[in-house]
């Protein structure tokens, strides 16, 4: 579906630029383009290696085993259905880790793993199996809302496109993702006790 409203959007720009009468800069944008983005990539993967070159030391280490380890209290209020030693949980715990740290690529596989840890479940609790447990909800909605504490790619991006003070939005980030965080969770438990009362109405 994305390629489609990708390739839309890129039709309906080159039809706007040949009725503004600014075919000729079409070619010179999309050079220009190209160029930045392969400058991007390369800063990103530098941040990228540096990061993912931390957390391997900290798992290690066993750095990383002590924070997964402090994160077993709130994991299990946020995913009460799931059980301590199950493989799910600890993939959930890595990715929210690395979420928190600002490695969203990272995060993504752990998260992947995660759902198809999650995915077994959901065969094992109901027939469904196409319909996504609240457990499910519940991780999408932490992904999304993303608590950061260091958010490293928009800070990439700010030094990348030469702002002075790139990591200055930190305080803000942080802010703001604590509120979005809190306010998907609060959503995502209504929805759960909704779902639980329904379930026992049936």
């Amino acid at each position: 579906m994305l390629d489609y409203i990708w390739a839309f959007l890129i039709l309906i720009g080159i039809g706007v630029g040949i009725i503004s009468g600014n075919a000729t800069s079409i070619d010179t944008t999309m050079i220009d383009s190209t160029k930045e983005a392969v400058s991007l990539c390369i800063t990103m993967l530098g941040i990228m290696a540096m990061w993912t070159g931390l957390m391997e030391i900290a798992k290690e280490s066993g750095l990383l085993d002590i924070f997964l380890h402090k994160l077993e209290l709130p994991l299990g209020w946020l995913f009460p259905q799931v059980p301590k030693d199950h493989p799910a949980m600890t993939h959930m715990a890595s990715n929210i880790l690395a979420n928190i740290l600002g490695l969203g690529w990272a995060a993504t596989p752990m998260g992947l793993k995660a759902m198809k840890e999650l995915g077994k479940l959901q065969k094992k609790n109901i027939k469904e199996e196409q319909i996504a447990s609240d457990t499910m909800c519940m991780f999408v909605i932490l992904n999304i809302s993303s608590l950061q504490l260091i958010p490293v790619t928009i800070i990439a991006y700010r030094s990348e496109y030469g702002s002075t003070a790139p990591s200055s939005i930190i305080l803000a980030g942080i802010l703001s993702t604590v509120c979005s965080t809190i306010a998907g969770i609060a959503f995502a438990k209504y929805m759960e006790s909704r779902h639980k009362i329904s379930k026992k109405q049936i």
